[in-house]
């Protein structure tokens, strides 16, 4: 199947992150595995038939619209691959269209319940740095995979700005804003130096109290944990953060084009399911202050 080309293939040419790489890899095989037991030995050999079949087969199986979206999207580019190779003369999986996914609705803190997380963190070394967290999510937009791989030198708390390289190869530049510089200063002086009394070598930005990085799982539980005593109107994770900074910058007359960098995306569409928050909103105010509303 040319597995480590097709990894090459996927890490060089469509820019993909290692992760989703390995994602792909793991839905051509789940193919590989179905058609053979279709009597279709050469995976390369399978017609529109067996992915149709295949994508049956998942529904069935009850997994997530989004999902079989990317389980198509992996066997769709790997003949892609294999036709670019000049291994296969067409790609059976390119006219079948994706299960539509109903859009959820945006979950994000209006700006008073944000500044109500933002005093609660203490001041002991935990809680400042639980507070330079917080403050570098909300300034930024950035995801839990980005804070928790960030590093010292990616952040640049004289100018305001973080280097953040996301999930794709092209680094992007977000500034942090006055208040997050201020609680990035205040943790990484002393504080930081603190914790890092076992391993003063280590590059990561945030640190536990062991002086390894911030786990995911960690990150996870921090938000929990504020968010539950600032009282928010829902639970706290990275995405409502995320969802929280691009709301509120359209609320506050950013364009899209600008979010949709700040963000990381690489289709502006999916910048877009934000402006229905901001729509609601218009509505909002013109059905209050129209006199002919």
């Amino acid at each position: 199947m040319g597995a480590r080309e097709f990894e090459t293939y996927l890490l060089k040419e469509k820019k993909m992150a290692a992760n989703t790489v390995e994602a792909y890899k793991r839905d051509v095989y789940g193919f590989a595995e179905f058609v053979k037991q279709r009597g279709i030995e050469a995976p390369e050999e399978a017609a529109n038939a067996e992915v149709v079949a295949y994508l049956m087969l998942l529904k069935q199986e009850g997994k997530a619209k989004a999902t079989v979206n990317r389980k198509l999207a992996s066997i769709r580019t790997w003949f892609g691959f294999l036709m670019e190779q000049g291994l296969v003369n067409q790609n059976p999986a390119v006219n079948i269209k994706s299960p539509k996914i109903e859009r959820k609705e945006v979950v994000y803190l209006t700006q008073e319940e944000i500044e109500r997380l933002m005093t609660t963190p203490d001041n002991t070394p935990k809680g400042i740095r639980d507070k330079a967290i917080l403050e570098l999510m909300y300034a930024t937009g950035i995801r839990a995979s980005e804070l928790i791989s960030l590093e010292l030198d990616e952040v640049n708390v004289r100018m305001g700005f973080v280097t953040c390289m996301g999930d794709h190869v092209k680094a992007r530049i977000i500034p942090i804003g006055r208040i997050g510089r201020k609680a990035l200063e205040a943790y990484l002086e002393p504080y930081r130096s603190e914790l890092l009394e076992r391993k003063p070598e280590e590059r990561a930005l945030f640190v536990n109290y062991v002086g390894n990085p911030i786990t995911r799982q960690g990150l996870w539980k921090i938000l929990k944990e504020y968010g539950e005593k600032a009282q928010l109107s829902q639970s706290l994770t990275p995405q409502v953060l995320r969802n929280s900074f691009a709301v509120h910058m359209l609320q506050n007359g950013a364009d899209l084009k600008s979010l949709q960098e700040l963000l990381g995306h690489e289709d502006i569409s999916a910048t877009q399911i934000y402006l229905s928050v901001t729509k609601n909103r218009i509505k909002d105010v013109y059905d209050r202050t129209h006199p002919r509303a």
